[in-house]
């Protein structure tokens, strides 16, 4: 029985592989039997299967090998990559991962291997029936095949030798398949088997003679891999042969070079120092984090407490030495939080990773033929955030498949691209992350959406008609509502939009929405780089502090008394040609508000083109603040997002606008309010 620690570095292992052989899979469908791909899922599949054998885990190793053989034959160009083959291959991955599962949770019902390896196994046994003289004899040259000298040539151009290695065992050798299993192991760290003869899954059977033949890519000295595999127990003799090629057709040769151009550069990077890395449990930097958070409240109190004597005792010498002090404190603290939060950053390319497959089997299953683009993968983010955003942008890329890309025939009429383009972009802005899921479709029927609202009892008619793009586009986020006209599997039960929208503003997200009429849509998600500590704007009312997240505030103003005016019971104020409701904080916390000649407002971004001025008794300023739970004995609370402890060591809640205002949100569209402006005076 393995420990926890080895059963992590195979799960580990096996998550990397599994991504490799979706990734590959998806470019053998598009590109046909690209050579790179195939040796890449072939090579993953070999990977799980040996680690799954050494653990002990039967089903997996039997399921990866039979698809390790059909991979074989792809990649020998013995068996043509088509439709039915790709959508095996799918199968066989699902089942994969139905396995990881399991282990994962192994109250999990088992799932059943056998119908996907006798598909796998099929292909195999109709190319032998189909062609039983295409098998070469053991122990002679073959020729290689076009797909081979491709892979051969393009190997070449990265500084690979091509060898042909026979290999002979003792006469009375009693377990061949092993020493053939022993032969394969020794040469992987060296280079790339791509060929056997005869195939891998009789060598392991044992089903040959005294010798076998492989085709091995490597940079390492014949000599070397001569005298490494004479080491195997019972291998008595060693050829290793050169392979030389003829010179290859040049427009062969430039494709070559351009595949080799497109390479990522980490994989271009082979020979560079590799990278020293400690495997951390998450927990501990979760820990980490939590004691950088008590250090930056205790650097705020020591800031004050620097003020407080600054006040009270001038420019003593002292008090510069206490004030020299925290400023250093304060600048390693900085670089501490930054470091930690660098370290549990992770790429967005993890997230990413799941959506080409979804995509492309809902493609398939609507009969749509989708481009799905990928850009930003490498964008960093806080492995909290990314845990809560998954679910939302499964929603957006579904419904852009479904609602936003038209059927092909549909965009043909319409005399556009047949295939449509589903965007998928991650990329930095200021201290915060966007993530923009753009399509090429139907765009919003506005239309509809205000028909809707008002058969929903959402608006009435005559506010609808007055309503702006953006402030109908809100309607999207309303718990049941959908246009949809027929309820499928996949939506138009209107339950999701409103889902994205709250898992979003829980971790003081934003999303955005515009639209074009024939044109497409797209969403902007806006977050922040950490949930643990943000920037803030602070208040006061009524004697308490209160913080508002940076990322809900648009600007601050100061406007006097007259200038507010009064309309349907709600206080507004012009600002720049434009109306702007007013909300007392200390009202809306059952308090009074102040009466001063000036008001002090906070602009506040709703959503939806809404916003919305709150009223405080002043302005404090921003700063940096540690986000703590409320807790589980106060739960979730209407308006406010969590708490933070101050310098002077009080509580300040941290505010939620939206779940502020939102109740009262159905009289602030914009439109109204200024015609009942104008009507008033």
């Amino acid at each position: 029985m393995f420990d926890q620690e080895t059963l992590g570095v195979f799960l580990d292992e096996l998550e990397e592989k599994i991504q490799a052989i979706s990734d590959n899979l998806l470019v053998l469908e598009r590109e046909g039997g690209q050579p790179e791909a195939l040796q890449e899922i072939f090579r993953a599949a070999h990977t799980i299967k040996g680690s799954s054998a050494i653990m002990g885990f039967e089903d997996m190793s039997n399921l990866t090998h039979e698809m390790e053989n059909l991979l074989d034959l792809l990649r020998r160009g013995e068996l043509e990559v088509t439709p039915e083959v790709v959508d095996t291959l799918f199968e066989a991955l699902d089942v994969l991962k139905a396995l990881r599962d399991r282990i994962l949770d192994p109250n999990k019902e088992a799932p059943e291997i056998g119908s996907v390896v006798a598909k796998l196994k099929g292909f195999r046994e109709a190319k032998h029936q189909a062609s039983p003289a295409a098998r070469p004899a053991e122990g002679t040259k073959t020729g290689l095949t076009e797909a081979e000298e491709a892979t051969i040539y393009e190997a070449q151009i990265r500084g690979f030798q091509a060898y042909r290695i026979k290999v002979t065992v003792a006469e009375d050798c009693q377990m061949k398949g092993v020493r053939a299993f022993l032969v394969f192991r020794t040469l992987e760290p060296l280079g790339e088997i791509i060929k056997a003869i005869p195939p891998v899954e009789e060598l392991e059977e044992g089903e040959y003679e005294r010798s076998f033949e492989l085709v091995f890519l490597t940079k390492e000295d014949p000599g070397r891999l001569r005298h490494l595999l004479l080491t195997v127990s019972e291998i008595v003799e060693v050829e290793v042969t050169p392979i030389t090629l003829e010179q290859r057709p040049v427009e062969h040769r430039e494709a070559a070079a351009t595949r080799e151009e497109k390479r990522p550069a980490a994989a271009s990077s082979v020979g560079l120092a590799p990278t020293k890395t400690v495997r951390v449990d998450v927990q501990k930097l979760d820990e980490l984090m939590n004691l950088v958070g008590e250090l930056v409240i205790n650097r705020t109190r020591l800031d004050r407490i620097v003020e407080i004597f600054l006040e009270r005792y001038g420019s003593d010498d002292l008090v510069e030495v206490l004030e020299e002090v925290s400023n250093h404190l304060g600048q390693l603290t900085n670089e501490l939080q930054e470091q930690i939060m660098k370290a549990r950053m992770l790429p967005v390319g993890q997230l990413f990773n799941r959506f080409p497959r979804m995509v492309r089997d809902l493609a398939h299953k609507l009969g749509k033929e989708v481009n799905f683009v990928v850009e930003g993968k490498e964008t960093e983010l806080d492995r909290n955030v990314i845990e809560v955003i998954g679910d939302p942008l499964i929603h957006l890329l579904r419904n852009a498949v479904d609602h936003g890309i038209e059927p092909p025939e549909e965009r043909e009429a319409l005399g556009k691209p047949r295939v449509g383009t589903i965007r998928l972009k991650a990329y930095h802005q200021e201290n915060h992350i966007v993530i923009e899921v753009e399509d090429d479709g139907r765009g919003i029927d506005t239309e509809k959406v205000r028909q809707k609202a008002v058969s929903l009892g959402l608006v009435d008619p005559e506010t609808a008609s007055r309503l702006t793009e953006e402030e109908l586009y809100n309607f999207i986020f309303q718990p049941g509502f959908s246009t949809a006209t027929q309820v499928t599997d996949l939506s138009g039960r209107g339950v999701g939009m409103d889902v994205v929208r709250k898992q979003i503003e829980q971790i003081n997200g934003t999303v955005e929405v515009s639209s074009r009429p024939g044109q497409g849509t797209k969403f902007s998600i806006k977050l922040p780089l950490t949930l643990a500590i943000i920037r803030a704007l602070m208040v006061s009312v009524e004697g308490q502090t209160y913080a508002f997240p940076l990322t809900s505030v648009l600007e601050t103003l100061k406007v006097s008394r007259e200038e507010v005016r009064r309309v349907k019971d709600m206080e507004v104020v012009p600002v720049r040609g434009s109306v702007l409701p007013l909300f007392s904080l200390a009202e809306l916390f059952g308090g009074q508000p102040r009466s001063t000649p000036h008001l002090y407002v906070v602009v506040v971004n709703l959503g939806g083109g809404k916003r919305a001025g709150l009223v405080v008794d002043e302005l404090l300023g921003e700063q940096e603040i540690v986000i703590k739970s409320l807790g589980e004995y106060l739960g979730r609370i209407p308006g406010i997002a969590g708490a933070t402890i101050l310098g002077d060591g009080r509580v300040a809640l941290i505010l939620d606008v939206r779940g502020l205002i939102q109740p009262k949100s159905c009289r602030l569209e914009t439109k109204c309010l200024e015609e009942e402006l104008l009507a008033v005076g």
